[in-house]
């Protein structure tokens, strides 16, 4: 029996990456499929054990499925019960790619994508491309308020290969979800992290609106180790499901605060006794960022 991961999936088979780096094509045995489960039975990121069927072909049998310690999902509504379906199983963290310029910095979509990367309650660092054309000190006055609230964040030029052996070392030895609009270089970064490596196109976050789309993640594998996870995008994941009462646990620099407000059900907009007012008024959080909660919790989606 064979340990590996999981790569791909498409129809009934899946590639799957043995840890001596040998891949293979597997079939999942009859007595897993036969299981009733609210859950995606196999997804990208999975761990298994396999049988190897024919080693020449490279084809084998997946007999054991381990335990997930995290996932990226929806929930589909059906029946009596949901069903959980697994865009991505055990990932690591999350990579959101925002420029500099070209086009303009939207700090408002950066704000919502992060919303949905923090109910994932995966890692998360935020990575700005196109340095080399904003300059580093301008990209560092647009976005230093996140490193304030606590985000990670990497200054790269994929042009020029600035800040990507830092990119890099953050890469190694985790399995990172890739997000972010179009057009802010996402392909051309992850090409200077590995050449040849490539993303497929077309994620676009549309908040609450837009299509959704049925693409399967797939993880690419780094040659420094680790993975990068190509997937339908956080726009899958939504903000729909997220509550107002919830928002404030989005937000870092919120949530830290929250517990000190004399009311429990506080929502942070108008209550006396208020931990977070007092630390806005004191400059611990940024008027932006108290701007974007406010829309939010609104229901202003769309600015």
């Amino acid at each position: 029996m064979t340990k590996g991961l999981v790569l791909r999936v498409y129809s009934d088979f899946y590639d799957i990456e043995a840890e001596d780096g040998s891949l293979w094509q597997c079939k999942i045995a009859g007595r897993l499929k036969r299981q009733k489960l609210h859950t995606t039975l196999l997804a990208a990121g999975d761990r298994v054990q396999f049988d190897p069927v024919d080693v020449e072909a490279g084809a084998g049998l997946v007999t054991e499925i381990a335990p997930r310690q995290r996932v990226l999902s929806r929930v589909r509504p059906g029946g009596g019960h949901p069903f959980e379906d697994v865009i991505l199983a055990n990932p690591d963290e999350i990579m959101i790619v925002f420029a500099a310029a070209e086009p303009e910095p939207h700090l408002r979509m950066l704000d919502r994508f992060l919303v949905a990367a923090e109910a994932s309650e995966l890692q998360i660092f935020i990575v700005i491309n196109k340095i080399d054309i904003s300059g580093e000190e301008r990209a560092r006055a647009i976005f230093g308020l996140y490193e304030q609230a606590g985000y990670p964040l990497i200054y790269t030029s994929a042009k020029r290969d600035i800040g990507i052996e830092a990119l890099r070392r953050r890469l190694a030895d985790h399995i990172t979800v890739v997000s972010g609009p179009s057009g802010v270089g996402k392909s051309a970064l992850i090409n200077c992290v590995q050449p040849g490596l490539k993303l497929r196109t077309g994620e676009v976050m549309d908040i609450g609106k837009g299509r959704h789309t049925t693409r399967a993640a797939q993880l690419l594998p780094l040659r420094g180790g680790g993975y990068l996870a190509d997937t339908p995008g956080l726009r899958e994941l939504g903000l729909w499901d997220i509550r107002a009462e919830e928002l404030s646990d989005y937000f870092p620099e919120i949530r830290g605060h929250a517990a000190d407000c004399k009311f429990s059900f506080c929502t942070h907009l108008h209550e006396p006794g208020c931990a977070v007012q007092a630390a806005l008024a004191a400059g611990l959080i940024h008027p932006h960022r108290w701007d974007s909660y406010q829309r939010l919790y609104r229901g202003n989606l769309d600015d």
